[in-house]
């Protein structure tokens, strides 16, 4: 067993975040592992770039209200205790809703995301559905 020093809060780099976002890593995996996993905070507004995953990503929503949006799909407005997949290749983006702050627990494998443009205004208020309608 081991006990892994931390490193220090980072705040997110503006390239790839709208507003305020601050991550803790929890895990970085050493090869052959390729597991990731951060405890990533939002600021009211504040939201990831489009971008994908080589091979998926799972969000775990911890506090807040989360807006998670695939490309071409709907806002969804994810609650504290969901988890949200997102499959390989998928473009999506995930933030905090306008008037909460967000947290939430993110998972997945090696370093291979791809990032691209930042999300408008029009598509982050765009049309929502929540995720207790979709159970």
């Amino acid at each position: 067993m081991e006990l892994l020093k931390q490193p220090p809060t980072m705040k997110l780099p503006a390239d790839w975040f709208t507003g305020d976002a601050w991550a803790d890593v929890i895990c970085r995996g050493e090869d052959p592992s390729r597991i990731r996993a951060n405890i990533v905070r939002f600021a009211p507004g504040a939201r990831t770039a489009w971008h994908s995953h080589g091979l998926g990503q799972i969000l775990y929503i911890v506090e807040g209200i989360a807006l998670i949006q695939s490309r071409g799909g709907e806002v969804l407005e994810a609650q504290p205790g969901d988890v949200v997949h997102t499959p390989p290749g998928e473009e999506h983006w995930h933030g905090a809703g306008p008037d909460r702050f967000m947290v939430h627990l993110a998972l997945w494998e090696t370093d291979d995301v791809s990032w691209l443009e930042h999300v408008t205004d029009a598509e982050y208020n765009g049309p929502r559905v929540s995720s207790r309608t979709q159970l």
